[in-house]
């Protein structure tokens, strides 16, 4: 009878990723992009940092460490440390994607950390995504659309059905942490694209019962090349997303919805 081999899996993670044991004294060689566009002095260079690994590590963890103990001025983001805030997102060996949830082991032992594109730099690994999207979700509009004139705040909320909700719920659960954009090939090319983020919004109020907008209002401010026919259809933006988002399904339905519209 052979003799059969069971290996652990840590919760989330997938069938043979995330399950090497770090060994003792085992290092850990980051390279982080530096860069501070306020000193005119700084020029943009790799920075070199070797600490040792732990068990259970995430460069969201090693960052930190080296903040502490090695070089106080290097600069980077975080809030949650639980890939709900979206703040730490970064360039991680050539893909976008969130720090506190990549395992050191699993991207080591020399791992090059880059601030994401498109958005604007603050400093080193901080790039100011906030700006971004409040001035995609000002030009979309991305809030309830209420069909009474005024706002009745005694009035009991409209029941929604289950399954409804839930398909909401799914793509309100973006963390607007920027992988996608970064990820996108469009977005390089075009200021003022949208990206995923944008077209995902425009998607999750098409659904909403409460909002009273039409296919036509939605073409207004998502029907051209800087909206959902920008997209080349790459999806690296699918690839990427952190928390699983349908993107390419949501991205494939809008452009059907608003081309429709565009042939009227």
């Amino acid at each position: 009878m052979t003799e059969q081999k069971i290996q652990f899996v840590p919760p989330g993670a997938k069938p043979g990723h995330g399950a090497r044991p770090v060994r003792d004294g085992e290092k850990l060689t980051i390279r982080v992009m530096r860069y501070n566009p306020a000193d005119p002095q700084s020029v943009p260079h790799l920075q070199s940092y070797e600490l040792e690994q732990a068990p259970g590590m995430t460069l969201f963890i090693a960052l930190n460490e080296i903040r502490d103990k090695l070089d106080p001025s290097l600069q980077f983001d975080f809030v949650c440390r639980a890939g709900i805030c979206g703040s730490c997102a970064m360039v991680i060996n050539g893909r976008p994607t969130l720090a506190c949830r990549t395992l050191t082991r699993d991207v080591g032992p020399e791992v090059i950390l880059a601030p994401l594109p498109v958005f604007e730099l603050i400093g080193d690994l901080s790039v100011n995504t906030g700006k971004w999207m409040r001035a995609m979700s000002e030009r979309l509009e991305t809030w309830v659309h209420m069909k009474q004139a005024e706002l009745d705040l005694t009035r009991i909320e409209e029941k929604m059905d289950p399954d409804l909700a839930e398909k909401i719920y799914e793509l309100d659960r973006c963390i607007e942490c920027g992988c996608c954009v970064a990820a996108c090939g469009t977005a390089r090319m075009r200021e003022d694209f949208v990206g995923a983020v944008g077209i995902n919004k425009i998607a999750r109020f098409r659904l909403d019962p409460r909002d009273a907008r039409s296919d036509a209002d939605y073409y207004e401010v998502i029907g051209d090349d800087d909206g959902v026919f920008g997209c080349m259809s790459l999806l690296g933006c699918h690839d990427v997303c952190p928390k699983e988002l349908p993107l390419q399904t949501q991205i494939a339905f809008v452009r059907r919805k608003m081309a429709a519209q565009g042939f009227r």
